[in-house]
């Protein structure tokens, strides 16, 4: 049973839900307007009170493979998606002076909202904090172009977190970052803007997608060819369009030759975001969290049957282009850190390693250069589900990180047993920690010993996990 729960705030009155397990939540808070490829506009004030009983509306998006999963629903798609929820403890107030986790969601940039089951911040609230969850704007609509729409949605979202979330218990001086996916990298470019220090104070960041991330020539190159599929000189003459032709261009300019995983996502050097973004990421002085999944490419290669159909031939092929003269060297290792896993999951664990363990790696070290706080984690819990394949996948540790083993569609790809929670209650722990002290309880990364924190069967501090792996990528 639920019951009406209100909170005033310096903007206006708030009418949300109490829940069942003691906290409240406040859903679909519109904190900003936006017209078409113009920046947000941030709502200071409210006429009446606000029911916000109900997840607002998300951005317009072609649903992927996780979000068909978890049941997002086109209906509730609009341009007018710039939502946020908040879960509090019942009964916070401005003298609780709770630690804030502000959440942003991933989806490649094209897909996801805040306001999933998977991303439900009541657990964490019950933990002692005020969890925020936005929407901003995804795909052609957020990230065409280079004046970073979506970015500045976020910022927009902290700008209200700052003026407001003191009345929810929260601590506006102590706001932490942390996103997973898109929304990893998106913190990351977070930590590359003014707003650093500023408007958030810690920054932790799950799986990051940092290859997403692309430069000034790069972003007007692909926007030349999206705006080409809209037959428009400009995304001004292009805002006529309708939600659907617009999507339609932005999902052709995906599957395009030039297609890359930086189709829709933060330019640097674009609006806000400073054009040495990984370098300013580097020297940002905030304490910052950042880890990767063992296995995140197996999230899309176990269900590839071209992926499957990989033999012998196929990962000795694949060795050569990615490491040339030192080929041999890299399937000695890789086959003898993974001695029971074909070549289809070899070739898998190479682009792990690309596409995200590398990338933190790298950054977690020239943030060792500048002196800078910094901590790192595996996961390396393995699901059973579906026969094993998935192994510790892309987005598995999301349930994991909320405490919310239970939601829709967790068990399925969770499976059950009772090891599950124990993880769980350790991740979300760390989490709640890190926002209230400003450090994890594991060591901080030194690029000596290179401590780590790996969580999953045997969660300990670990140095230097797969040495030889890594020292592949020091010597390309």
């Amino acid at each position: 049973m639920s019951t009406t729960a209100a909170t005033t705030t310096p903007a206006g009155t708030f009418n949300g839900t109490l829940l069942d397990n003691g906290q409240s939540v406040y859903r679909g808070i519109k904190f900003a307007t936006a017209q078409r490829w113009q920046h947000p506009v941030d709502i200071e004030s409210y006429a009446s009170p606000v029911d916000a009983s109900e997840p607002g509306f998300i951005s317009p998006q072609v649903p992927g493979f996780l979000e068909q999963m978890l049941g997002t629903d086109a209906s509730s798609m609009s341009e007018d998606c710039l939502h946020l929820n908040i879960y509090c403890p019942q009964g916070a107030s401005v003298d609780s002076n709770l630690p804030v986790l502000f959440w942003i969601h991933g989806g490649a940039y094209t897909n996801g909202a805040g306001s999933i089951a998977w991303y439900d911040g009541s657990r964490l609230a019950s933990k002692g904090t005020v969890v925020v969850s936005i929407n901003y704007r995804l795909g052609p609509l957020g990230f065409a172009g280079s004046e970073n729409y979506g970015v500045l949605d976020m910022l927009s979202g902290l700008r209200w977190v700052n003026r407001n979330i003191a009345s929810f218990g929260g601590n506006p001086n102590n706001v932490t970052i942390f996103g997973e996916s898109a929304g990893g990298s998106a913190v990351v470019s977070l930590m590359a803007t003014d707003a650093a220090n500023q408007l958030f104070h810690k920054a932790w960041s799950m799986s990051p997608s940092i290859g997403q991330l692309r430069d000034l020539p790069r972003a007007n190159e692909l926007l030349e060819e999206f705006l080409g599929l809209l037959d428009e000189n400009s995304l001004a003459t292009a805002a006529h369009k309708t939600v659907d032709e617009v999507l339609e261009a932005g999902t052709k300019a995906a599957a395009s030759p030039s297609k890359g995983f930086d189709i829709f996502a933060p330019t640097a050097g674009g609006t806000a975001v400073k054009a040495d973004l990984l370098a300013a990421a580097a020297r940002c002085p905030i304490p910052f969290v950042v880890g990767t999944n063992k296995d995140e490419n197996k999230l899309w290669s176990a269900f590839d049957q071209d992926a499957a159909s990989a033999g012998q031939s196929e990962w000795e092929k694949f060795t050569q282009q990615q490491f040339g003269d030192t080929a041999d060297t890299a399937r000695a290792v890789y086959e003898r850190y993974r001695p029971n896993e074909a070549a289809r999951e070899l070739i898998s664990a190479v682009n792990t390693d690309i596409s995200f363990r590398q990338r933190a790696q790298e950054l977690s070290e020239q943030r060792c250069v500048e002196n800078t706080p910094t901590w790192m984690y595996w996961f390396t819990w393995e699901t059973p589900a579906f026969g094993g394949i998935l192994g510790s996948c892309h987005a598995i540790d999301i349930p994991f990180a909320f405490d919310n083993l239970d939601a829709p569609g967790a068990t399925m790809l969770l499976g059950e047993g009772a090891e599950r929670q124990a993880i769980s209650d350790r991740f979300a722990t760390e989490i709640v920690h890190f926002a209230t002290h400003g450090h994890p309880t594991w060591q901080q990364f030194n690029v000596e010993t290179r401590p780590t924190l790996e969580i999953g069967k045997n969660t300990e501090l670990i140095n230097d996990p797969e040495a030889e792996i890594r020292q592949l990528f020091s010597r390309k």
